[in-house]
Formats: C-alpha cells, sequence, structure tokens
C-alpha cells in the first residue's frame, strides 16, 4: 500500500488529505471551509457541496498518485439518518443550533446517567442523544419515515461503500447513546425507539468495505478499493500513538475542540460538570478525557490577528501577570460558569496573543491534571505549532511535552486505520524555555485567580 485517502471534516473546515504509507506524510492537501447551510428546517451540513468536493479530489489525486485506500474522520456530536430509499429522511442537524434545548426537560427524563454512559450533560445539540430526541418530537412525521441511523464518518463511508455502519468511537463521544464500558447501546437507544435503525456499531480499525462501481467510475479509483469504518477525530489523533507507545501517556488534540486524553494515567472521579467524559478509541476501549473549546476561544480573541511577540513583550506579559481568566467560551470545559476577564494591562496586539497563548497552555494543563495524566503529552493539531503555548505547557507538564512530526495527526491517525503494519508518527520533546521560573509563578497567579473567582461565585449562589 502506497497511499490513503483520507476525508477529514472537522467543525471548521473539511479537507481531503492523501497519506503516503512509508512515511506517514500528507503529500497532497484540499481544504474548503466547513459552513453550516440555514435552514429550513435548521442549520444543517452541505452534505451535496461536501461530497462533491471529495469526489472531485478523490479523482485528481488518483490520476496523480494512486490512491490504494480510503479512510474518514470526522468531528463528533453528529450523525446522519436515512430513509428507506438511502436518501436523507432530514438535513444533518448542526450541533452548535439551540432547538434541542427547547426539550431539555423531556429529554432528561429518558436520558442514562454519566456513570452509565461517561457521556456529561451539554448544551445546544452536543448530546447527539438530544438532537435525536428533539428532531424526533419535533419534525413531523420523521420516526416514521428515518429507517436508518449512522454516525457521521460512516455516513461518508455508506456512501462510498454502500455498507450501514456506526462506530464506536463515534458513539462514545458524548452521544449518551454508548456504554463504554460494556461495548454495547445505551437504554437510551429504546427509549428513543431507535434500536432497529441503529446502524450496527463496528471499531474503526474494520473494514467497512470495498469502494461501490458507481464512485468508481467517477473518481477512476477501482471498484473494491479498501474503505475503512472511519473514526471521531479526536480518536484518530490518539490512535497515531495507541499503536506503537506504552502507556503511560498523554494526546492533546487541537482544532476548534482542545481535547486532553489519558492513556495508563492515575484513576480519577470523572466530574461531568468540569467537561469531562469517556471516550472510545480505536479499538472500542474506554479512555479519560477532558476538553474546552480551545480554537474556538483563540478565534474570539485574536480576531483573527498573526501577530508574533517579542522577547521583551513575553516578559512584559509574565513579569505584569497580564492574563485571561476563564471561561472565554462558557459552554465547555472546565471552567463553565461566569464570565471571561482580564488581568493586568496589555499594551499591544502581540502582548494579546502571548498571553491568549499561555492561558490556552494553562486550560489544556488543567484538562490534563483532572484526568490523571502522566507521562509524556503529546500535543496534535494547529496548536503544535504555537511556540508559546508549547513553551508554557513544557512548563507546566513535569513528564515532557512532544509534537508530532505531522502536526495534523487526524488524517495521519485515520491514514493508520488502513495500515496493519505501519509505524507511529515520530515525535519529538520540547525542550524547557529560558524563561521557565517566570512561566511557573505566572502559572500559580492565574490558579489562584481562578480558585479565588469560583470562590466567589459558590459565596454568592
Amino acid at each position: 500500500m502506497k497511499h490513503v485517502a483520507v476525508i477529514d471534516i472537522g467543525k471548521t473546515n473539511a479537507k481531503l488529505a492523501l497519506v503516503e504509507a512509508e512515511n506517514l506524510t500528507e503529500v497532497a492537501v484540499v481544504t474548503r471551509p466547513n459552513r453550516p447551510l440555514p435552514g429550513p428546517p435548521w442549520p444543517h451540513a452541505d452534505i451535496q457541496g461536501l461530497w462533491q468536493f471529495f469526489t472531485a479530489h478523490l479523482a485528481s489525486f488518483h490520476a496523480e498518485f494512486g490512491i490504494d485506500a480510503i479512510s474518514v474522520t470526522t468531528h463528533g456530536a453528529a450523525a446522519v439518518l436515512l430513509d428507506d430509499t438511502g436518501s436523507l429522511a432530514v438535513p444533518m442537524l448542526d450541533y452548535e443550533h439551540p432547538g434541542p434545548e427547547d426539550a431539555y426537560a423531556e429529554y432528561d427524563k429518558i436520558r442514562p446517567d454519566f456513570h452509565e454512559t461517561g457521556s456529561p450533560r451539554l448544551p445546544m445539540g452536543l448530546n447527539l442523544g438530544a438532537q435525536l430526541h428533539w428532531m424526533l418530537k419535533t419534525f413531523p412525521g420523521l420516526a416514521e419515515r428515518v429507517a436508518h441511523i449512522v454516525t457521521y464518518p460512516q455516513y461518508w463511508g455508506w456512501r462510498l461503500t454502500g455498507v450501514l455502519a456506526c462506530d464506536m468511537s463515534s458513539l462514545g463521544c458524548h452521544t449518551d447513546l454508548w456504554d463504554p464500558w460494556h461495548g454495547r447501546f445505551s437504554p437510551l437507544v429504546e427509549r428513543l425507539g431507535l434500536a432497529r435503525k441503529m446502524a450496527p456499531p463496528r471499531r474503526a480499525t474494520e473494514v467497512l468495505g470495498g469502494l461501490c462501481p458507481s464512485v468508481s467510475a467517477h473518481t477512476g479509483i477501482p471498484t473494491g478499493t479498501p474503505v475503512a469504518v472511519g473514526i471521531h477525530d479526536s480518536n484518530a489523533s490518539l490512535f497515531s500513538h495507541v499503536q506503537g507507545r506504552e502507556p503511560p501517556f498523554a494526546v492533546v488534540s487541537t482544532g476548534t475542540w482542545v481535547v486532553a486524553m489519558a492513556v495508563g494515567g492515575d484513576a480519577v472521579g470523572m466530574d461531568p460538570a468540569r467537561d469531562m467524559l469517556v471516550n472510545v478509541n480505536a479499538l472500542g476501549q474506554p479512555v479519560p478525557s477532558a476538553r474546552f473549546m480551545g480554537g474556538r476561544e483563540y478565534e474570539l480573541i485574536s480576531c483573527g490577528s498573526t501577530a508574533c511577540p517579542t522577547e521583551e513583550e513575553r516578559r512584559r506579559v509574565l513579569l505584569g501577570k497580564t492574563m485571561i481568566l476563564p471561561p472565554v467560551e462558557p459552554g465547555s470545559g472546565p471552567f463553565q460558569k461566569g464570565e471571561m476577564a482580564w488581568r493586568g494591562r496589555v499594551e499591544s496586539e502581540r502582548e494579546k496573543i502571548a498571553a491568549l497563548s499561555y492561558y490556552l497552555a494553562l486550560m489544556t494543563d488543567t484538562c490534563l491534571t483532572l484526568i490523571g495524566a502522566r507521562g509524556p503529552t503529546i500535543i496534535e493539531g494547529p496548536f503544535a505549532r504555537n511556540t508559546d503555548f508549547l513553551d508554557m505547557l513544557a512548563v507546566l507538564r513535569g513528564d515532557g511535552v512532544e509534537i508530532a512530526r505531522n502536526a495534523t495527526g487526524t488524517s495521519v491517525g485515520a491514514a493508520l486505520l488502513c495500515m496493519s503494519s505501519a509505524e507511529p508518527p515520530v515525535s519529538r520533546g520540547w525542550a524547557l524555555p529560558d524563561q521557565a521560573e517566570d512561566m511557573a509563578s505566572y502559572a500559580s497567579a492565574w490558579r489562584q485567580e481562578v480558585a479565588m473567582r469560583g470562590q466567589r461565585r459558590a459565596s454568592s449562589a
């Protein structure tokens, strides 16, 4: 096997990557924004636009390089409802739509407890079960019309192969629909009347099927080319390391969401109020996790700025204790109550970016501490290119911080699903910065401020 094509759909962007099997590098990449379409009946994924984008570039990639296998990875909290002809029974709901909140009181009566699913109660449509409950309740005739439900990676797999499935990593992504400890659907599936409509659960590492003739004719890729079951994107990042690294270690997948996942860490109590959850890895195993919407927070504060702080500006931020206090995005993360606040004075755009990077590292460290992470911490995704983030996190994590050679671990992890003998990506350690002492003092001050704000909120409640 030489090349694996990976359909990689994040919440903000979608891309097609061609991964070279020998050295696990992306030899070709095309991207497009993943913007939801407006209703009716609600904001929804641009399924047809994405399909045209992927098939066109699958054809061009195959013509230039050849494609030997296809894999899929997507964001979580998403499923596609199909009718008995295989068409969309209803557009795929954007999980940031607040509609499901209208039925929360009724949904909470049938929702399993956290100890049954490892799934925290989340706002909007971030619990897939809440999406399904609301859509079935509000869309006339949908309960009778829907014949099959597939998790999002497997929708694309179905388009490619004609085989219906769900994957365990997507089912285990705070859906309320999955029992991660026993590897089976939770009682919610029966309560929603969907026991015979959910596609069968499969491990991400399995082959879903072969490329169907119609897609072969359109792309030139041979009929029968293997297509992997597919995987949830954060777990794609994790799988790159589960393949060949001995625990304990932690992986931090960064993008719109920053998801910290501990493998072989300390046993801890899981607190759903702090956005802790149990993910399910590619092998179907439970993984303690915690997360916050770090990429979204970066966008909100940076406003598109590409400013790069100087050493003097970093020093002023650290010594002046100029800092952001959480939460920037209050709907996720370990500090979901209250409002963002600044401490200290920002003198320039570059100082603001430095304080933002330190904030993101402190939030990431909080998540890692909550889940009992031990061993080295491997950073995947765009934050692996943020040197200020990495410097602060290296100071905070005593067992070291590493970055993968390829900073986009989702595509490589998804490609590995098709390679039984491939080596995991090479990573390198991140050295402690010269200003480590000042960073440690800054982190201590940030934690004290966060704790004091929490105490004040508790006393006023």
